[in-house]
């Protein structure tokens, strides 16, 4: 298993959205984004400092993305 890199926030809703999510709303300091169709959705934390590699990792459970599917979105 690939071990997740630490990223910006902007670079995970970018890959976010190379996986087909739009952006639903801002609540405070968060952007929430789901997927039309699986109807999954991520809470992102838009904040400075980078994301932390068990923060990125929570996320990605919350929404149902496998690592793997998460790197290949980083590439594109």
């Amino acid at each position: 298993m690939a071990r997740l890199p630490i990223l910006r926030p902007r670079e995970v809703v970018r890959a976010y959205k190379n996986l087909g999510f739009v952006e639903d709303h801002t609540t405070g300091s968060h952007l929430i984004l789901y997927h039309p169709r699986d109807k999954k959705r991520a809470v992102i934390p838009l904040h400075i400092k980078d994301l932390p590699r068990g923060t990125l990792a929570a996320i990605l459970r919350e929404s149902n993305i496998t690592r793997e599917e998460f790197l290949q979105a980083l590439k594109k």
